[in-house]
């Protein structure tokens, strides 16, 4: 991983290259070929499972009353889209074991 402690495209096809032995360039290709596919897949409103990992979703949020914290003034937050992950068991361990 990076120094910060971030996971990236570049670690990703990092480790392909080394564990499999695919060259950078294939490496990095089949990382953006894999973000691609699953981008693609939200987009269009499936939910995108990777066994023994977790379940990635879309969720619509109607719009609702907010409320500024420092003023007290409410506030209308639009309607939106957004996503969710929820792990599956297995990571859910690793992660309280870590």
């Amino acid at each position: 991983m990076s120094g910060d402690n971030t996971l990236t495209r570049a670690d990703l096809a990092e480790m392909l290259n080394r564990q499999i032995g695919l060259s950078k360039s294939e490496s990095a290709g089949v990382v953006e070929s894999l973000l691609d596919h699953i981008s693609s897949a939200l987009e269009t409103g499936e939910h995108v499972k990777i066994s023994g990992f977790g379940t990635f979703s879309l969720r619509d949020k109607r719009e609702r009353i907010g409320r500024n914290p420092k003023t007290g003034i409410e506030v209308p937050i639009a309607p939106r889209r957004v996503l969710t992950f929820r792990p599956c068991q297995a990571v859910r361990d690793r992660i309280a074991r870590a």
